[in-house]
């Protein structure tokens, strides 16, 4: 068997045992719903919220499935039928330099991606969340979303893309100085990020002087976490789900809630869910996300340095076993990504163990700091019911996908933390 063909059948064994291993995990997930209300959240569901969160399961399981299925029919159609070879001669046509020629192929891979993915999202907005009640866009909302991300996507992802590129095509040691490069500009982007592109999707608006922001304010700084600004996020604008979180680096870090989760907490319930993520970085768990992301990037490039090399047997087997004749940046970064989505997802199950423990890690933090375990708990009661979650989703479900551990299992901790 040749490099290729041997790499073609290791890709394709991969693609087949992950969707198949998503399959099972949906199945068992739908069979551990439960048939009666948890004890535990007798207060915040009845038998008929039960049996709405069942189907909301049970249909976002289908339409899940349909969408995985048909990203795979069309991923094997365009490999098959010799679409990455053709793409890139397409794209050679137009005469320009090796990074012009990289960038008009991964724009158009991800602009074909954009289109076929459209009827998927705007069937998930406007018709299962709409039936359920969550949806709360429009479509001209929904449009220009799209169109923003689009925009964004071009002004931000050409001159890193372009960067990259060129360094892969011109520098020694590529991989060591792409990876320089985007790590830069990931921390330049998260500095910048609060201020410069969440405000394109979603108005900020200073919390009023009030008791709550002099509640927020207070914790703030008896966890020696001072906040730069407290804001109100119209997150209503398009779903009835709510939220919170932190933004910003160093001392510029600001808290956003969205209105929806001011609508229906109270002020002890709200910050007990302030404090669970002031606990994140209290614990010391944003900076270790952050290295160990930092690091898996370096990993990932080494790696793509070696899928892009032109004097390479591997990036000779690769390229042959998705059919293009000339081995290239552009087209290697696309191909590795098709290699690496079966390890990424293995990977990612330990980043969601390391996850789940951080959550329960910053849950004690939040239940000593406020004095109070049981408004976190009820906060949370409230938010799985509120978003008609799976109260105690199978284990498989909870090891392939879940970066918080299951509503029943952090009741049960806090149960046990002292507050």
């Amino acid at each position: 068997m040749s490099g290729g063909n041997f790499i073609t059948v290791i890709i394709l064994i991969g693609l087949f045992a992950l969707w198949k291993l998503e399959f099972a995990a949906t199945l068992l997930n739908l069979r551990t719903f439960p048939t009666f209300v948890p004890k535990a959240l007798a207060d915040v569901l009845d038998s008929a919220k039960l049996d709405k969160a069942r189907d909301y399961l049970r249909v976002n399981a289908r339409f899940h499935l349909m969408q995985s299925m048909g990203s795979l029919a069309t991923l094997l159609l365009f490999w098959f039928l010799g679409g990455f070879q053709w793409l890139d001669q397409f794209a050679r046509g137009f005469g320009g330099s090796e990074v012009v020629t990289g960038l008009i192929f991964l724009a158009l891979l991800l602009f074909g991606q954009s289109l076929l993915s459209m009827p998927f999202a705007i069937y998930d907005t406007f018709i299962i969340e709409q039936n359920f009640g969550f949806n709360r866009s429009t479509p001209a909302t929904f449009f220009m979303d799209r169109l923003k991300g689009i925009a964004l996507a071009a002004v931000i992802g050409l001159p890193i893309g372009a960067a990259v590129l060129w360094i892969f095509g011109n520098v020694p040691h590529a991989w060591l100085w792409a990876w320089a490069v985007v790590t830069a500009f990931q921390l330049i982007l998260t500095y910048l990020a609060p201020s410069l592109i969440m405000p394109l999707f979603n108005k900020f608006t200073p919390m009023p002087e009030t008791p709550l922001r002099e509640s927020i304010e207070a914790l703030g700084n008896k966890c020696g976490f001072p906040l730069t600004g407290v804001f109100v996020m119209d997150g209503s604008k398009r779903s009835t789900k709510a939220n919170a979180f932190f933004t910003g680096l160093g001392k510029r870090k600001k808290i956003a809630l969205f209105d929806t989760l001011m609508e229906k907490h109270s002020e002890k319930e709200l910050l007990g869910v302030l404090a669970h993520e002031i606990g994140h970085f209290r614990c010391g768990h944003i900076k270790q996300r952050l290295v160990v992301g930092i690091l898996q990037m370096a990993v990932i490039f080494f790696l793509l340095g070696l899928a892009t090399d032109p004097t390479s047997s591997f990036s000779r087997a690769l390229f042959d076993a998705f059919g293009v004749k000339i081995i290239s940046p552009h087209v290697g970064l696309v191909l590795f990504g098709i290699l690496l989505e079966p390890v990424s997802k293995i990977l990612g199950v330990a980043a969601n163990a390391w996850s789940r423990k951080h959550e329960f890690e910053a849950d004690a933090y939040a239940a000593k700091m406020t004095e109070d375990n049981v408004s976190l708990a009820e906060a949370l009661k409230k938010l799985s019911a509120d978003h008609l979650s799976h109260p105690s989703p199978a284990k498989l479900r909870v090891w392939l996908d879940y970066s918080h551990p299951p509503l029943l299992q952090r009741l049960e901790a806090l149960g046990k933390t002292g507050g």
